[in-house]
């Protein structure tokens, strides 16, 4: 089973954080649909003829586009690949779009599960974040997802903005709780050089919060949403048993995906593979019949260590066996042989013969992994 990631990278303005790919020049939308469908014809094979279980539409925002061009993706998607009549079809969405009439109309269309970025539910926050919408447009974007059949909801928050206290953060996770959604992706505000979020704070107009604020938001994120009925099955994402991402999941177990559009990751188990990060050249290419693509094939130490970190990410965490299996028992001894010090410390558990992070591993993770990757 394989996944398959569209990238849609229309945006109507940039979100003050981002670095994702983006063009806000929807003048390109005609021939990118083209390009993307052309895409597909040219790479059906990557993916070897393995079933389709997962389809993703990210971005950019995806809502950006019109069912009857997702229509045309669709109709060569199934014509091009073997979709599994049970897959998991997401779409990414900015609440605002969702409109009734829009919701209405993705009736037509085989989306099964919706991805919004909310980021908060607090007027100032969002705000800040230079995001399209308001609390009340994000509230009734949910509400007309479920009364139109989408239950299946994801929505992703960020903590750790300039000024936020952890009253203002519980109540974030209060009002998600409240809506019963079944899937929360929460990330902590990332400073990216290059966006504007990261020049401000380089002019000293904003200042990130400090490290004590981080860990304690990071904690109550933990705790509300875990007694709450939501799985922590992975660092930053928590869902209702039976509701996690199966996309997602995909990405950190190692399951092939292949990726469409500019800037857009493939893997096959064997390479890595991006497409140019530029929607001119991404066009040019695709005319011309030679997608733009990077490729980086992988050795046996780098598939090693994609292994230790997508592995360790997760509540399923890492197997020794399959270490073994998949790498050879010298890498198997020099996993053990670095993780032996955590599991004295309480900070990784071994159970199994499986290596999972515990509560408090989770909190140093990067540095954990760090040391268990070969050097």
């Amino acid at each position: 089973m394989a996944g398959l990631y569209i990238h849609i990278p229309f945006c109507t303005k940039r979100c003050l954080y981002c670095d994702f790919f983006s063009n806000t020049e929807m003048k390109y939308k005609e021939p990118y649909l083209s390009a993307v469908i052309r895409e597909l014809e040219l790479r059906k094979d990557y993916l070897e003829g393995e079933p389709v279980e997962t389809i993703y539409f990210g971005g950019g925002t995806p809502s950006q586009l019109q069912a009857a061009d997702f229509s045309r993706i669709f109709e060569a998607i199934h014509r091009l690949f073997d979709v599994s009549p049970c897959a998991e079809i997401t779409l990414e969405a900015n609440p605002d779009d969702m409109t009734p009439g829009y919701v209405a109309g993705l009736q037509t269309l085989p989306f099964n599960r919706v991805s919004m970025g909310v980021q908060s539910f607090k007027e100032e926050d969002l705000r800040f974040l230079n995001r399209r919408h308001n609390r009340e447009q994000a509230l009734l974007a949910v509400d007309l997802c479920k009364k139109n059949g989408l239950e299946n909801i994801s929505v992703d928050l960020i903590y750790g903005l300039p000024g936020q206290n952890l009253e203002e953060w519980k109540q974030n996770l209060d009002t998600v709780i409240s809506l019963d959604i079944p899937h929360i992706s929460a990330y902590h505000l990332i400073y990216e050089e290059g966006t504007a979020l990261y020049k401000l704070k380089e002019a000293g107009k904003i200042t990130p919060v400090d490290e004590d604020l981080s860990v304690a938001l990071f904690t109550s994120l933990i705790d509300q949403l875990t007694a709450n009925g939501y799985l922590h099955y992975e660092i930053s994402n928590f869902a209702r048993p039976g509701m996690l991402s199966r996309h997602n999941s995909s990405y950190w177990i190692g399951k092939k995906y292949l990726g469409i559009g500019p800037s857009a990751h493939s893997y096959n188990g064997q390479n890595r593979q991006w497409n140019i990060s530029s929607l001119p050249g991404y066009l040019q290419a695709i005319k011309k019949g030679v997608p733009d693509i990077e490729i980086e094939n992988l050795d046996i130490n780098t598939r090693y260590n994609d292994f230790i970190i997508t592995g360790l990410r997760t509540m399923w965490g890492i197997k020794f066996n399959e270490i073994q299996q998949q790498f050879g028992k010298d890498k198997l001894i020099y996993c053990q042989k670095q993780a032996a010090p955590y599991l004295k410390q309480g900070l990784l558990i071994e159970k199994d013969d499986t290596l999972t992070l515990s509560r408090n591993g989770i909190f140093i993770s990067d540095s954990i992994m760090s040391d268990l990757l070969w050097v």
